[in-house]
Formats: structure tokens, sequence, C-alpha cells
């Protein structure tokens, strides 16, 4: 069996870490390894390849940013050529990015089978290009593996057989166990920023719904300047944040106000994650590793796909309208415990699930298309 897995973003190199493990270890599994090249810094890219030992890609193709149309479009005339050359068995895509929709389209139209990880997530907010890209990856997919009971149930209302329908748990609940103790043991970033485990409250910005909007952006940072007057915030800078903060005119008082950062390898974020007091994100994927690491979030979004970390009350969700909002969010929630009387992303094992799933289909033909 001959996998093709393709990403291009950092989520992605986290995800596929552990099922490509799975497929190397795999007797007659072999996989192909494409690199659209949506994150293409070091810092956003080959030091994730290099801490979580992924292998060399085994196509870059340089795809780099741009509007979304013409990065698609792009990423979707050279995955064809690559799948034509290649003639995979699978094709497999993760998440909800450009990368994830051009690996699925262009799969589909060669009548290659296409495996979806972390399907049937909803925020049910059209106007996000990530729920887009979910939802046409979704329909277009032969295997959908979703990570939780809820994610299933949304692709049965929207009328996917259930033949290919598959509950796994969650690929990120693998990588956080996997890689906590390899943090513990390599990071030195704590040191390095001189914070004190619990002692102080991490924040990720990167998402275009605040970074565009001036409003937003200025209720975020205003928020986590007023707070930073008494608990340490560390923020690693995105690029697009960066710039819309340059924008905006508001980046110099952000850098003294908290401790900004370069983006950091995969590493240096489990354990800044790890030993947070708080996290406060826009990120899809963040709140979920904090849960992992028994930290609570705010997440700084007018909904989350995360239905299930609200319920437990490890996370809340608070749409960016006010600093004033922001703060008192944050204030209220430094240390908050939520429950741990259920897991709904699984026991680790969701990669040895998806592996051996793909292994046991021949195609579509066994799953009636």
């Amino acid at each position: 069996m001959k996998v093709l897995t393709i990403v291009g973003a950092r989520p992605q190199f986290i995800k596929a870490a552990v099922v490509s493990k799975a497929l190397r270890g795999t007797p007659g599994a072999r996989e192909v390894l494409v690199h659209t090249g949506q994150h293409y810094d070091d810092n956003m890219s080959a030091i994730f390849f290099a801490e979580l030992e992924i292998p060399e890609p085994d196509y870059h193709l340089g795809i780099g940013s741009g509007s979304h149309g013409a990065q698609t479009g792009r990423m979707l005339e050279a995955i064809e050529q690559v799948l034509l050359q290649e003639k995979p068995d699978w094709v497999l895509v993760y998440g909800d990015t450009n990368s994830t929709l051009a690996g699925a389209l262009a799969a589909v139209k060669l009548h290659i089978p296409v495996a979806h990880v972390e399907a049937g997530l909803r925020a049910f907010n059209r106007q996000m290009p990530e729920e887009i890209n979910r939802v046409l990856a979704d329909h277009a997919s032969d295997l959908l593996f979703a990570p939780t009971e809820l994610a299933a149930e949304n692709l049965r209302r929207e009328g996917i057989p259930e033949v290919r329908i598959h509950q796994v748990g969650d690929v990120m609940c693998d990588a956080a166990l996997f890689y906590a103790a390899k943090a513990e043991a390599e990071s030195r970033i704590l040191e390095k920023l001189g914070l004190k485990s619990k002692k102080y409250i991490l924040a990720t910005v990167h998402r275009a719904e605040n970074t565009d909007d001036p409003s937003r952006l200025r209720a975020i940072f205003g928020g986590l300047m007023q707070t930073a007057a008494d608990w340490p915030v560390v923020l690693p800078l995105h690029p697009r944040t960066r710039n819309a903060l340059t924008r905006e005119g508001l980046l110099s008082d952000v850098e003294r106000a908290l401790c900004v950062i370069p983006p950091v390898g995969y590493l240096d974020m489990v354990l800044l994650e790890k030993r947070a007091r708080l996290v406060a994100t826009d990120s899809g994927g963040v709140p979920k590793e904090s849960y992992f690491y028994g930290v609570s979030s705010v997440i700084l979004r007018k909904e989350t796909e995360w239905v299930e970390l609200v319920e437990m009350g490890w996370t809340v969700v608070v749409e960016p309208l006010s600093a004033a909002d922001i703060a008192g969010a944050l204030r209220k929630h430094l240390g908050a415990k939520g429950s741990n009387q259920c897991r709904p992303y699984g026991n680790g094992q969701a990669a040895e699930k998806i592996v051996t799933k793909m292994l046991s289909v021949r195609g579509g033909s066994d799953l009636g298309v």
C-alpha cells in the first residue's frame, strides 16, 4: 500500500508525525510525503520536521503564501502532477487548510481514494475559509477519520454513508502523549525566557478574522496588555500578526507590555503550553493541546469546533469585541480546571487505528464508490 501524505502547515506536521510513524512501522505500507510549502520559513516548517523526526519530504512544492484562490489553485496543479507520477493507493490529508482542500480535490478528480484525518469538525460558520475547506474535503473523501463522536455525528447529519465514517480518536492526543516527555527533557525555553512554571499566560494570535479586523486586533491586544500588568504574557508572534500590529501602529506598545518572541519549534511550544497557568488563543489546535496538558484556555473567537472542551469546562469562548471583556475572561479563568470524567479524544491510539483501516480497505471498491 502506497500512501501519499499531503501537509503544508504546522498543525498538520504534528498530526502527520504520529501517523507517519505508524505507517513506517507497518509491513506492506510505504509513505510518500508531500510538503506544499504553505508554511515555508524555518521556524514555521523545517524545525518542526527535525523535532518531530519526520522524514524529509519526498516532494517540496514551494507554493508559499498568496490569496486563497491563487494558493489553492497552484497547489492543485502541482499536487496533480505528483499524483500522476506516483500513482498512490491512498491520498492522506489532514485538517482544514488550503493544502487539505487542494490535496483532496486533486486526488478525487484522478479517482484516487482520499482519507481525511480530523474529519467532521464544524464551527457552523461558513465565513471561515477553514470551514469551507473541511466540509469540501469531507465530502470528497472515501475514509473519514473523526476524532470524536460529535464529529462523527456531524458527518452522519450531512448524509455521508456510515461505511466511510470511523471514529478513531484524535491524533493530537497521540502526539501529546508521545512528545510531552521529549519536550520536558530537551526544551530550555522557560530558562531562556526567565519564566517560572504556572506563573505566566501563553498567548497565540494568528487567525485572519482577528488580524485583518482592526477592531478585533485592538480588542485582543488591549486585553492582553491589561492582563500583562498583573501576569506575564508570552506571545510567540506569528508573521501575519506582526504585520497587522505594524499596520495599526501597535507593535511597539505590544513589545513593551508583553514577552514577545519569534515563532517557536514544536517542543518549545509543548513546554510553554504545559507549564502555562492559562492559554489565550485563536488557534484551532492549541486549546486542545492545552487540555491534554491539564491547562485551561480562553478562545479568542466567536465559536470553536471543540464543543467538548467547553462542555467539560476546560475552555471558554470570548468573541474579541472589547479589551475589557478579554481581560476579564483571562483573570476569571486563571488556574481554572475542567472535568476529567470523560475522554472524548481517545486514548492515544488514533494513528494505529487509521493505518489499520486504510490497510483493510481496497480503495473505493470496499466503500460503495
